[in-house]
Order: structure tokens, then C-alpha cells, then sequence
């Protein structure tokens, strides 16, 4: 009897510990998660606009994806926008209290072989033109959002998905979308920001910021179908007209920030790197930078 009781305390031990890592089983309590959504910039000049339609919110239990019936799609939104650090709400999302490592949206988006007259998802350039935006097959699996957050039973969590249109949109004969969403917890990001000295040729530069030993020799080779250039980044700010420049949504770390010249979408070359610039939770941290002064390698 005592070894039955043993081994039942095991089994219920083993499914809490199962159910908590994606999201505890539905009854156990509820909360809230406020959800935003955020964009990288995009280092193409030409792109006016990057229109995604979304149709459902879906979270993860057990087995299951489960939609959010708070959020009531299709809604579309121009990522371009969202760009620098700004952000939209895209609901206050009710979910089972625990832990979630990923959610996926449910885009109107067309696959190659299936066009659509009108897609949900497309690119505008100059002139108002359009292309479309596909997916190369499977799309009924969305758009997985990979990253760590709790739900607390009778408490709220804000989190915010970082698209990162920059990684996101690769060209082949078509514009495809591929998935590329990171998942940030409001308080415990951090930020960089400060003003650029630009003293090389180019007219735009990109700050590209790294984890702490993870920058490589090929992050700036030119990118290979469907990779991007810096495919490694966490994320990057581009240089406004004022001068400043600003990397949001960052956890708390150790970053090295690769600075990059453009001229408008054309990427010139890296012109150095600043080594091991801190970021804590909650705060700005505040790195100036002179493209004339940089680390030539880290």
C-alpha cells in the first residue's frame, strides 16, 4: 500500500510538472495576458509598408492550441509602424494560470501554389505598389512566438512579440514570410539608446545588438536563401534623423553591438563594434557611438 500511495505521488507529481510547461490545465485558474506587438527595423528603403492580417491568437496546453476568444481577427497591421520601440496592444488575452513557452498567430496569409486576389499579408513599396507575402507550404501550423512568460492566477503578465520584419521577409521569385517572432516580458526588458557621431560615407547606419560571445565572422556575409544578413541578432535600431538611435525589448544581459553602414537599402559594410555594454531590467542604458572610434573586431 505505502509503495502504490509512493507511486502515485510520482505520477501526480510528473503531470503538474508536464502540464506547467506549457500552461497548467484549464480550471485551475485564470489570468490575464496583455499582449503587444513590436517590429525591428527593416533596412529597405523602398518598403513604405508591411501589412500583416491576422485571424486568431492561439496559446499552448498540453496537446492542444487553444484560441483566444478575446481577440476578434482578421485585424491588420502595418509593422512599419511599430518600428523603434512603438508598440500596439493587441489584447488583454484570458489564459490558464502557468508557465507558456510560445504562442502562434493564425495569419490571412496565401501559400505559393494557393495566390489570393487580395492577401491579407503584403508588402508596400514606393508608389503604392503591392506585392504579396506567402508562405512556401503549411500554413496551417501559424506563427509560432517562442519565448518564456508566466501567467499568474488572478494576475496579469504583459509581454510583447517582436515580429522582426527584418529576418521575417526573405525574397526567392516570391516575398515569402518565414516565423521569426521572439516573445519579451515587459519588465524584465531593458533597452540601449544614444546618439550616433556619423562620421563615415553612409547615410544610414544599424546597430545590431548580440548576446555576449555570440557575434560570428559570417554574420554580415551576404545572406543565402532564407537567411538574412546578422541572422544572429537579438534585435536592432536604425539611426533617425536626429541622430539617436535605439535598441529596445532586450533581456537583462551582456550585449556587443555590431554598427553597420547602409546607403538606404543597400548594406555597405560593419564599421566595428562596442564590447559588452549591460542591460538590466526596466532600464535604458545609454551607449553613445562615433562610427569614427569603434572596436575593429571583438
Amino acid at each position: 500500500m505505502r509503495n502504490f500511495v509512493l507511486a502515485l505521488v510520482i505520477i501526480l507529481g510528473t503531470v503538474a510538472a508536464s502540464g506547467l510547461s506549457c500552461g497548467e490545465a484549464p480550471g485551475t485558474g485564470t489570468g490575464i495576458l496583455a499582449l503587444y506587438l513590436t517590429d525591428a527595423p527593416i533596412d529597405a528603403e523602398n518598403v513604405t509598408g508591411v501589412y500583416i492580417t491576422i485571424n486568431e491568437i492561439q496559446y499552448h496546453v498540453g496537446e492542444q492550441w487553444i484560441t483566444c476568444e478575446e481577440f476578434e481577427g482578421p485585424k491588420t497591421y502595418d509593422l512599419l509602424e511599430l518600428a523603434g520601440g512603438n508598440f500596439t496592444l493587441l489584447g488583454d488575452l484570458t489564459l490558464p494560470g502557468g508557465h507558456y513557452t510560445q504562442i502562434r498567430f493564425m495569419l490571412d496569409i496565401p501559400e505559393i501554389d494557393s495566390p489570393s486576389a487580395s492577401p491579407g499579408c503584403y508588402l508596400e513599396f514606393n508608389g503604392n505598389s503591392t506585392e504579396p507575402l506567402f508562405v512556401p507550404s503549411g500554413n496551417e501550423t501559424g506563427y509560432k512566438a517562442i519565448g518564456q512568460f508566466a501567467v499568474p492566477v488572478n494576475g496579469s503578465v504583459a509581454v510583447t512579440a517582436d515580429f522582426d520584419v527584418r529576418k521575417a521577409v526573405v525574397v526567392a521569385d516570391f516575398y515569402i514570410l518565414k516565423p521569426t517572432i521572439r516573445l519579451v516580458v515587459n519588465n524584465q526588458a531593458g533597452s540601449i539608446r544614444g546618439p550616433i557621431t556619423n562620421s563615415s560615407n553612409y547615410t544610414d547606419i544599424i546597430v545590431f545588438a548580440y548576446e555576449d560571445g555570440t557575434w560570428a565572422d559570417t554574420e554580415d556575409d551576404a545572406p543565402v536563401y532564407p537567411e538574412s544578413r546578422f541572422p544572429n541578432a537579438v534585435n536592432s535600431g536604425k539611426m533617425c534623423e536626429e541622430g539617436d538611435y535605439r535598441v529596445p525589448f532586450l533581456a537583462a544581459g551582456t550585449y556587443d553591438l555590431a554598427v553597420a553602414g547602409y546607403n538606404g537599402d543597400g548594406f555597405g559594410e560593419v564599421l566595428g563594434f562596442v564590447s559588452d555594454v549591460v542591460v538590466e531590467s526596466k532600464k535604458t542604458t545609454k551607449q553613445n557611438i562615433d562610427t569614427g572610434a569603434l572596436e575593429a573586431s571583438l
